[in-house]
């Protein structure tokens, strides 16, 4: 189940970082890299980039802007390469600064040409002048060469970029600690996935930003890889509080259900489904939309003892279309009426489930139910239909019942038969108590047909 639930939050998250963080433009990139300097307060010694470089850089970025306003497969950057490629060519000795600012271009082509290897090898470069470039494009840079790593499935890197990120970085988020979580998530190191996610989570709390559901999602899947329940219901019921969906009440039920918490298993589908009922038609959030839902939570109700309850939600599934009118769904609805002692609820549904079963056994509740509610001659035909279709555990109990029914009918011969055949089953299958019963019922029937022989003759006799 949380397998299946996992990979939306994975690609969530993962395209979440990546569009959030690398690059946008060139120029773009040199804004980040000043404000990034000025909040660090610390100013470097670096190189002077001369005339020549910055016309190249210019042209460059020009070029570039051109192009970004063709339609999207229409844009071509072989002009835009050649004119780094060529300033890099020349016998000219750049200095680190220089250096850094033309690779910085070229990765961002080899980026927008999706080519991620091409790129981290000029940011690599860049990355390797050190102290000798602006801090803000440092930092940058290392932060892009992590992020193209996790594209590249080179998961080593992505970790150890960030972390140099991590040392240089002025007062950073909790969106790194999010990354190397999922980094850590992807080489399957749960334990220090989970670290991370703790840490980013703390730090989000700390500096009020923003922890996302795909966040707390992750982090709830690693926990139940570890199979750390305390931890996964603590994460989940966090889930459902921020983020109240179908898909985290029905997992929190879950978990409850499967650590043997039933009651709140039970609170958690009630939140849910009272939920589902006080929305409007119109509302498109689903809380309640598979048969499992219906049927599970009815389920519970009816442990608990609470079987009206349960027979009214079933209704709702019914009327929602999300239980079908099949033999299992319609006996458990006849069940719940019955267990609640409305027996005209209960009978119309048995009565539709037994001619869609393959046995008798619903038939057979049917002619018990018919029997308390004194339908004599419905409890026959039911109790026929059972013995009919077989299937039964005890079919002795069904003759029992039509006896019954059929003795009250005041057929006696048919009553008679009926508990003959209980007694013959009852012996072959060694089962004194109706043995016994059904003896008793034919001894009384006999007296009881010598009786009103008796009577019959005694009124001939005095000519009535």
């Amino acid at each position: 189940m949380y397998k299946k639930f996992v990979r939306t939050f994975v690609l969530g998250i993962s395209s979440v970082l990546l569009l959030s963080l690398l690059p946008g433009s060139f120029i773009e990139s040199n804004t980040a890299n000043a404000q990034q300097a000025e909040k660090k307060k610390k100013t470097r010694r670096v190189p002077a980039i001369s005339e020549q470089v910055f016309k190249k850089l210019g042209q460059g970025q020009e070029l570039i802007n051109l192009e970004q306003e063709k339609p999207e497969g229409q844009r071509n950057y072989t002009e835009v390469k050649k004119v780094i490629t060529d300033a890099l060519g020349r016998t000219r000795r750049y200095n680190e600064n220089e250096l850094a600012n033309l690779r910085n271009m070229l990765g961002y082509l080899y980026y927008l040409e999706e080519d991620y290897a091409g790129a981290i090898e000029q940011y690599k470069i860049v990355v390797a002048q050190g102290e000798k470039i602006p801090e803000g494009l440092e930092v940058t840079t290392l932060y892009t060469v992590s992020q193209l790593s996790y594209v590249q499935e080179n998961y080593e890197d992505a970790l150890y970029y960030m972390e140099i990120w991590i040392t240089k970085a002025a007062n950073p988020t909790a969106q790194p600690r999010f990354f190397m979580a999922m980094v850590y998530y992807q080489m399957k190191d749960y334990d220090k996935a989970i670290e991370q996610m703790e840490l980013g989570i703390k730090i989000a709390e700390e500096t009020n930003g923003r922890i996302t559901e795909q966040n707390w999602g992750l982090l709830a899947f690693l926990y139940f890889e570890k199979e750390d329940w305390t931890n996964v219901l603590r994460v989940m019921e966090i889930l459902v509080d921020q983020f109240p969906k179908r898909e985290h009440w029905i997992r929190l039920a879950g978990v409850y259900g499967q650590e043997g918490f039933e009651k709140k298993q039970l609170y958690a589908l009630e939140a849910a489904y009272t939920s589902e009922l006080s929305r409007g038609e119109d509302d498109d959030v689903v809380m309640f939309s598979k048969r499992t839902d219906y049927t599970n939570l009815a389920g519970l109700l009816m442990q608990e003892e609470v079987p009206y309850r349960a027979a009214k939600v079933l209704v709702e599934g019914f009327k929602r279309e999300a239980l079908e009118r099949d033999e299992q769904d319609l006996n458990a609805l006849g069940q719940a009426w019955q267990l609640a002692q409305e027996v005209d609820e209960a009978i119309p549904v048995f009565e539709e489930a037994a001619k869609l079963a393959e046995d008798g056994k619903i038939f057979e509740r049917l002619s018990y139910l018919y029997l308390e509610d004194d339908q004599y001659e419905k409890c026959v035909r039911t109790a026929t239909n059972a013995l009919d279709k077989g299937g039964l555990r005890k079919p002795q109990s069904v003759h029992v019942v039509k006896g019954m029914c059929q003795f009250n009918q005041n057929k006696l011969r048919g009553a008679r038969t009926s508990f003959v055949s209980c007694r013959n089953i009852a012996r072959r299958e060694d089962d004194k108590a109706n043995q016994r019963t059904c003896g008793q019922w034919i001894s009384y029937i006999d007296r009881e047909s010598k009786r009103q022989e008796q009577l019959a003759a005694a009124d001939s006799a005095s000519g009535r």
